[in-house]
């Protein structure tokens, strides 16, 4: 049986990526931000587990069990009916229930979570990203070869 990924799948995705690897204090700005903050139940959670961590010999060998990572989790109803669910690594557990509760406001209205608290987040890393790209570059030696005579 083949599953079929919709383009809203892909979106919610990326949007959740974006969400466990921002900033616990980068969230917590913009969420802080946030005027209307929906009313939420918790239906799990928070809580902290464990997964296993596969890695891969060079990227491209068999997959063998690397070890456990710790993560937080939690999903939540907001008051809409919307159940929104949280991820992340680490002992979190506030970081993953408003990851939780943007989830769910997301499935409700993409385009206010997008503008204020995604797009904002995705700036953030992309900034990150350069400045360690630059601090590499600065470090860059370049070997080339001199030939010495006519031998």
């Amino acid at each position: 049986m083949q599953t079929q990924t919709s383009l809203s799948d892909i979106a919610r995705k990326a949007m959740l990526d974006v969400l466990a690897a921002a900033p616990s204090r980068a969230l917590a700005q913009l969420w802080d931000a946030w005027a209307d903050k929906p009313e939420h139940s918790k239906v799990r959670g928070p809580e902290v587990g464990l997964v296993m961590v596969r890695g891969r010999a060079g990227g491209g060998g068999a997959p063998f069990n690397l070890g456990e990572a710790t993560v937080s989790r939690a999903s939540v109803r907001i008051v809409t009916g919307q159940v929104g669910h949280g991820y992340c690594l680490g002992r979190d557990l506030a970081k993953a229930e408003v990851i939780a509760v943007i989830d769910a406001l997301w499935q409700r209205d993409v385009a206010p979570v997008e503008a204020r608290i995604i797009a904002p987040l995705q700036a953030l890393a992309a900034a990150g990203d350069q400045k360690s790209r630059e601090e590499s570059a600065a470090t860059k030696v370049d070997f080339f070869t001199m030939v010495r005579g006519d031998n």
